[in-house]
């Protein structure tokens, strides 16, 4: 692809979202998850539509907070699954503006990919193009790629929020395992508190910090509480009143020459 300008200059150019696709927005039954034995993969609800699209037909569909979640066969993937006793191992969040290509946020150890924002190659907290970061996380990486339409209000403020998250997170390194492990646990702890400095930042970690800015997802959880799994419909994802996440769309990636 050709590499996009850098884009902090954002900040001043948000346009009104696009109007939100019908969606089914049951999330099922739920249940609470311990750290040990990693979950066997759920089976996507079945509701009145089809839960599997191709990978053109995704990235024109996603909105600006639609969740994209991934599952991998590697040693890491499976690390985090069992760690975080998780059906998935990475999640991302779209982020749709003006007439940009759609962009994916998220925090990742490689770069493959250039950093829209930075305009550079880096690691950590970045932004890529969408299509390309799933068709690198499906076919470099080895991953299953879902994804989950965010219904509410995603209007100009919530994309202020968002490109004031960006703004902040963008470039942050992404923690060792020790760091990571231990943030997580940390977090888990009675009366654990937000911190409002950030020194290293996880996918899940993103997420929900932007989720939080969005005023999709509360404060009465740390956001280094969350994990990949969180954002699986399965699990206890406290959403505020307004918002709702639709059911796993599997996205099947094109076949290769």
């Amino acid at each position: 692809m050709t590499l996009l300008q850098p884009v902090p200059d954002l900040l001043g150019r948000v346009a009104a979202a696009l109007p939100l696709l019908a969606r089914n927005d049951r999330t099922g039954g739920r249940h609470t998850r311990e750290t040990g034995e990693p979950q066997p993969l759920p089976q996507p609800h079945v509701g009145d539509h089809t839960h599997v699209v191709g990978l053109d037909e995704a990235v024109e569909l996603t909105r600006t907070g639609d969740v994209w979640l991934f599952r991998g066969r590697s040693g890491a993937d499976r690390v985090i699954r069992t760690f975080t006793n998780a059906p998935v191992n990475h999640v991302g969040m779209a982020v749709v503006l003006d007439d940009l290509p759609p962009l994916m946020w998220h925090a990742e150890l490689g770069q493959s990919l250039p950093d829209v924002w930075a305009g550079r190659h880096n690691r950590g907290v970045q932004l890529h193009d969408l299509r390309d970061a799933v068709l690198t996380w499906c076919q470099r990486y080895g991953q299953q790629a879902w994804l989950r339409q965010l219904s509410g209000p995603v209007d100009a403020e919530v994309e202020d929020a968002v490109l004031r998250t960006i703004a902040r997170l963008a470039g942050t390194p992404f923690p060792s395992t020790a760091q990571l492990a231990g943030g997580w646990l940390r977090a888990r702890l009675p009366g654990a508190q937000q911190t409002t400095s950030v020194e290293t930042a996880f996918c899940a970690d993103v997420l929900a910090r932007t989720y939080q800015a969005m005023g999709v997802l509360g404060t009465d959880r740390p956001s280094a509480f969350f994990d990949p799994g969180s954002f699986w419909s399965g699990d206890d994802l406290r959403l505020e009143p307004g918002w709702s996440l639709g059911p796993e769309i599997s996205v099947q990636q094109p076949q290769t020459a």
